[in-house]
């Protein structure tokens, strides 16, 4: 099968094509032909070579994590599946591939309703909003501002926030703030002032910090508890007392796979910034890393 292989940390030119065999499905696992790929900020990172010490990449290796595809073969005692089901979710061997296998229990049922570029946005975004707004404990009603709105996993938080009845400010840079008024958040501009922005809307019960850049030290001053401030991109702010948080090693369906049924059904708005095709993979990241991106990148097969 045709693969990208990341053969040199730095740039997005150290990936390279390569054909590669095509995994097998394991007991509990299936085997899916990719269709779609979501490209995420990790990977990113990993690519760099920023995260060695934390995630150890021997090289060559196929990223990613996140795929949309179609069941094509089934590994012992595979339950709940057929061959022929659209599927989404987290694989247990690199997607940046034509083929992935993954573990029943981290994949969904794709209703035809849904396409492959659009349900590849869930996964890691639903999974990181959950996590996040779980352990901010948020109840109906708080006023929460996450930081970072218009991303995937920032406009996500938007959404399943307004949902549970919270009351939601955003901040994004000023193009994006018509996007976030649609998703129903009060958008506030970064920048200097953006606590006294923030403030002008009201009391501040809990912020959820996606993007990091040293809003922690504000998210603080924002709700006088460190212990309302949760930060998935800024792990030095432990310093201050903020919560912070990293997804689970073997993650499940188990949050996202309401919310794919709720995208279905037209309950859920999934963001596509861009799409690129397999043979322009690195691209993707080109554009990843260009920043201030409106919802999820996309490589579909």
């Amino acid at each position: 099968m045709k693969a990208w292989a990341l053969t040199a940390f730095g740039g997005p030119d150290g990936f390279t094509p390569v054909d590669i065999a095509t995994p097998e499905a394991g007991p509990g696992q299936v085997l899916v032909r990719t269709a779609a790929i979501g490209i995420n900020g990790l990977e990113c990172k990993i690519r760099a070579g920023w995260l060695e010490r934390e995630f150890p990449t021997p090289l060559p290796a196929v990223l990613g994590k996140e795929f949309a595809g179609t069941v094509v073969a089934l590994g012992d005692g595979a339950a709940g599946f057929s061959v022929g089901d659209r599927v989404v979710g987290f694989a247990d061997s690199g997607t940046y591939a034509e083929h992935a296998v993954a573990r029943t229990g981290a994949l969904a049922v794709l209703p035809d309703a849904l396409a492959f570029a659009d349900a590849v946005t869930l996964p890691v975004a639903v999974e990181t909003a959950v996590r996040g707004i779980r352990a901010l404990g948020v109840r109906a009603g708080w006023t929460v501002v996450v930081n970072g709105a218009a991303g995937a996993v920032g406009g996500t938080a938007v959404q399943l926030l307004v949902r549970q009845g919270a009351t939601v400010i955003g901040t994004a840079s000023e193009p994006n703030h018509e996007h976030l008024t649609a998703l129903g958040a009060t958008p506030v501009a970064y920048g200097p002032g953006v606590a006294a922005r923030i403030r002008d809307h009201g009391a501040v019960d809990a912020v959820f910090d996606v993007t990091g850049h040293g809003f922690a030290a504000t998210a603080v001053e924002l709700t006088g508890d460190p212990r309302r401030v949760l930060t998935i991109a800024d792990f030095a702010a432990a310093a201050l007392g903020v919560l912070t948080s990293t997804g689970p090693a073997a993650p499940t369906a188990e949050p996202f796979a309401p919310v794919v049924a709720l995208a279905a059904a037209g309950g859920f708005r999934t963001v596509v910034d861009r799409v690129f095709p397999f043979a322009d993979l690195p691209a993707a990241h080109v554009r990843s890393d260009g920043g201030h991106v409106r919802g999820k990148v996309v490589v579909t097969c």
